[in-house]
């Protein structure tokens, strides 16, 4: 048995390594006006289309999404309150581009600074967290290129938390896709801000427009970010969901403002009229397994995850599951030990894999154990 489960394991990890669907052609027929161009599946992380997706390209203030993702970790994991002020340092309050005109001195606190760097791009909001964050822009810096790192960014070097132009600080819209990922994934009460269209700041004085305009005119915009240098041109991330599933468009160097949602728009209505995500299921509830020589008799298998398969439209219909699942196993059990696997096919085409796992743990009975369990049985037989 031990034999088995440990050529399952083996098996399971060459098949986690099956793509679940493959990115469109570039030529998939949208006529887009920018130099490059990404979309993306949130869940599964798998890109539908790519079109010169790694170009290093200036990002602007897309770069922001970067700055973000690293304040919502800050605040997500407590070492930030969005209730916590925020003091504006002469520096920040000094920065050009968009900006919501911070003075020296002055604070809002952590949600405001948030909201300001999502609605309106505020480049003296985005350093003043960076600040607040790291103690300087440039250690935040160092931590925004080590985080690219760890996402596999590897077409990105950020200068600045801005995206104000610096010479050497580019991206690829296949990076923006990945960054943009992190952040709407795992960070979801990010869209409590990048969803806002009208809004104001202190105290109703200052009012605040989303750059963002796919907020008020496209259908399930969920965020995320624009940008605009005369360099970069008009760049964008946008996210959007309908029946479930939530798709991120990235759009660089698009000769203007209209193009860049045009663009924008093309990709996502792509993305919603070609793929869906299927629930997937095992055909009947899961069997317990007997456990030999353990305490319990019997334990539960449960799939290690709910699954959700991306396929194109037309194929739900064709998604089937197979499962192996041992009989029986010898005890110790421990809880998480590998049981069987459920394989998801679309068609014939297997399309993923998903690990069956002990619910519990069992442990070996022991000897005088064994020898009451089998006087128990004489007995009740007698």
């Amino acid at each position: 048995m031990k034999k088995n489960l440990t050529i399952l394991l083996a098996v399971l990890m060459l098949s986690a390594c099956i793509p679940p669907v493959h990115a469109a052609p570039a030529d998939a027929g949208l006529n887009l006006s920018c130099a490059s161009a990404a979309l993306m599946e949130k869940e599964t992380g798998t890109f539908l289309l790519e079109e010169n997706a790694h170009e290093k390209l200036e990002p602007a203030s897309v770069t922001k999404i970067m700055t973000l993702l690293l304040v919502m970790e800050a605040v997500d994991s407590g070492q930030l309150s969005r209730d916590d002020p925020v003091t504006v340092s002469a520096y920040a309050a000094g920065m050009g581009g968009s900006q919501v005109y911070l003075e020296e001195g002055e604070q809002l606190p952590v949600s405001e600074m948030l909201k300001c760097v999502t609605v309106v791009s505020g480049n003296d909001c985005a350093v003043a967290l960076a600040e607040h964050v790291a103690g300087s822009e440039g250690a935040f810096v160092a931590r925004m290129n080590q985080r690219a790192q760890e996402l596999g960014m590897t077409d990105t070097t950020f200068l600045n938390c801005t995206g104000l132009p610096a010479q050497g600080h580019v991206t690829s819209a296949h990076d923006i896709a990945l960054m943009s990922r992190e952040l709407i994934l795992n960070h979801p009460s990010i869209r409590e801000y990048t969803t806002i269209w009208m809004d104001s700041i202190r105290n109703g004085e200052f009012g605040l427009t989303n750059t963002n305009r796919l907020v008020r005119f496209y259908q399930g915009t969920t965020g995320l970010k624009t940008g605009f240098t005369s360099s970069a041109m008009y760049c964008m991330s946008a996210t959007a969901e309908r029946d479930g599933m939530e798709l991120i468009a990235v759009v660089m160097k698009s000769p203007s403002t209209n193009q860049r949602f045009d663009d924008a728009k093309a990709l996502l209505d792509y993305g919603f009229a070609h793929y869906s995500l299927a629930p997937v299921y095992p055909d009947a509830p899961l069997a317990p397994v007997d456990v030999l020589l353990g305490t319990a008799a019997q334990v539960q298998p449960r799939l290690e995850r709910d699954c959700r398969l991306l396929v194109r439209r037309g194929e739900e219909s064709q998604v089937s599951t197979r499962l192996s699942l041992a009989q029986d196993v010898e005890a110790p059990v421990e809880q998480g030990q590998i049981l069987g696997q459920l394989d998801v096919y679309v068609g014939e085409e297997l399309r993923d894999t998903i690990p069956i796992l002990s619910a519990q743990q069992v442990e070996r009975l022991s000897i005088p154990g064994i020898f009451t369990r089998m006087l128990s049985k004489l007995l009740m037989a007698g």
